[in-house]
């Protein structure tokens, strides 16, 4: 290559990727054919992935380290490496912050969401990722706590009852990478629906989403979702309801009118629409509406 060639390449701009999240409703299969940490390998690079495991979520990490160092390596990732934040200091620090910057593949664990928050949300780490995904195209992959963690309201605790109750649920502040919506898991095996339906009834501007068990959402940002695992992923959509939430006292079961509901079995698979698409072709306006917002509501920056 001559050095006028050198030049001109040095001043392409670099080409984007598209990221994708790959959010886990917990208890995947890590030892047999493992579907879904094999699909979060081959997006985040395949053999030549860089994975960083963050167990910050869980209270033992080092446990958590070796079941994603055994699986990942089985699945024939040399790079990988775990990231043992226990402190706001760790997550700020130029060490952990630098691993990230060169991971093609994130990958949160399960514990517990709060202390996930706790330790990393609005630190460089976080923001980190935020580039990682948005600036770079990696893949970030979060199970259980880690799923929940990914949407920008986050369900913080909450009951299982056998009906919707107000006051039953609570949010907080979740890593931001989807908007508009909040991410339950562990779903049908341990019989949420009535949760999600009260996180919507409360905050009916947020879509709910439950993942089961060995099954994973996979959103690539801008293009469009697929559904892996062994059971389905469920989508509440309460923005056009009816409700009197707001006249009933706690622990109240409220009425709601018009809720809608998507189930989205292993294996589904949709794209937005492109433009040499036939008209009326394509999605119904329900679940594009959904795709949009998991998809396109995640400007980058």
């Amino acid at each position: 290559m001559s050095e006028e060639q050198q030049r001109q390449q040095e001043r392409r701009p670099v080409q984007r990727r598209d990221g994708h999240l790959v959010i886990i409703g917990g208890h995947e299969d890590r030892t047999r054919e493992m579907e879904i940490l094999k699909r979060f390998v081959e997006l985040a690079g395949g053999p030549d992935a860089n994975i960083v495991v963050i167990t910050a979520a869980s209270t033992i990490a080092d446990e958590m380290w070796g079941i994603y160092d055994e699986a990942f390596g089985t699945l024939g990732v040399e790079r990988r490496s775990h990231l043992e934040v226990t402190s706001r200091q760790d997550a700020n620090s130029e060490e952990f912050v630098r691993q990230v910057d060169a991971a093609t593949g994130i990958f949160m664990t399960g514990g517990d969401q709060k202390r996930l928050l706790a330790l990393i949300g609005g630190s460089a780490l976080d923001t980190a990722m935020h580039v990682a995904l948005k600036e770079r195209g990696a893949t970030i992959g979060g199970t259980s706590a880690g799923a929940s963690a990914m949407s920008g309201h986050m369900l913080a605790q909450g009951r299982t009852e056998i009906l919707p109750e107000k006051g039953s649920v609570s949010l907080g502040a979740g890593l931001g990478f989807l908007h508009r919506v909040v991410v339950d898991q562990h779903f049908s095996e341990r019989q949420r629906l009535s949760r999600l339906l009260s996180v919507v009834a409360q905050n009916p501007y947020l879509q709910g989403i439950g993942i089961d068990e060995d099954t994973a959402l996979v959103v690539e940002i801008g293009s469009g979702i697929e559904v892996l695992g062994q059971g389905a992923v469920t989508i509440v959509d309460g923005r056009g309801m009816l409700t009197n939430v707001a006249f009933i006292k706690d622990r109240d079961t409220p009425e709601l009118i018009d809720v809608r509901l998507h189930l989205l079995p292993a294996g589904s698979s949709y794209r937005l629409p492109s433009s040499d698409d036939a008209p009326g072709k394509g999605l119904p306006p329900p679940l594009l509406d959904f795709l949009v917002n998991v998809t396109k509501r995640n400007p980058i920056s």
